[in-house]
């Protein structure tokens, strides 16, 4: 079965953004590539049950098996050894990724305590979009009462575009709350 987003995506937002951007194929106009979701663990990474759970975690939350990255260099005041564990991360494409950002617009971002929007300034050179959230438990499928620590996330979301203002303008279409400008 086909993602409801993506669907929405081939039928109305690729056309619509044909129109707005002036391309002349619809296949011109900005697509998303993939989803990387990053979760640093930091000291917490050398625990094997802390690492577990929030692998777990994370799992639930992409529906996909997260991978252990690595520290590449030993820093002595951040007391990390190379070569130990530094957190997790998850790269998601196709009909999940299309999932992913579905639930994170519509129900998780609106769980955040006091949001008023993401900022649109988390746009690279190249038009990826970058935004943190700071509570993982703002997914519904992370149990609450089972969490040891509330921990954080970094979403990079991998855009095909020409420009920034592609890449907003496709994000927009997907219904992402950015911050209006007058708005504070």
């Amino acid at each position: 079965m086909t993602p409801r987003l993506k669907e929405h995506y081939y039928k109305e937002i690729q056309p619509a953004l044909k129109e707005q951007l002036g391309f002349k194929n619809t296949f011109q106009g900005p697509k998303v590539l993939k989803v990387v979701i990053n979760m640093g663990l930091g000291l917490d990474g050398a625990d094997a049950k802390i690492m577990k759970s929030t692998e777990e975690d994370l799992g639930k939350i992409t529906g996909q098996k997260p991978t252990v990255t690595k520290f590449k260099k030993s820093v002595a005041n951040f007391k990390t050894r190379k070569g130990t564990n530094a957190g997790l991360k998850v790269t998601l494409r196709g009909n999940k990724m299309y999932e992913f950002i579905d639930r994170l617009v519509n129900i998780a971002l609106p769980r955040i305590k006091d949001f008023r929007g993401l900022s649109p300034k988390g746009f690279d050179k190249f038009g990826n979009y970058t935004f943190g959230i700071k509570e993982h438990i703002i997914f519904p499928e992370v149990n609450f009462d089972r969490i040891d620590k509330i921990r954080g996330l970094d979403v990079v979301i991998v855009i095909a575009a020409m420009n920034k203002d592609h890449s907003f303008a496709l994000l927009e279409k997907l219904n992402f709350p950015f911050i209006k400008k007058g708005d504070n």
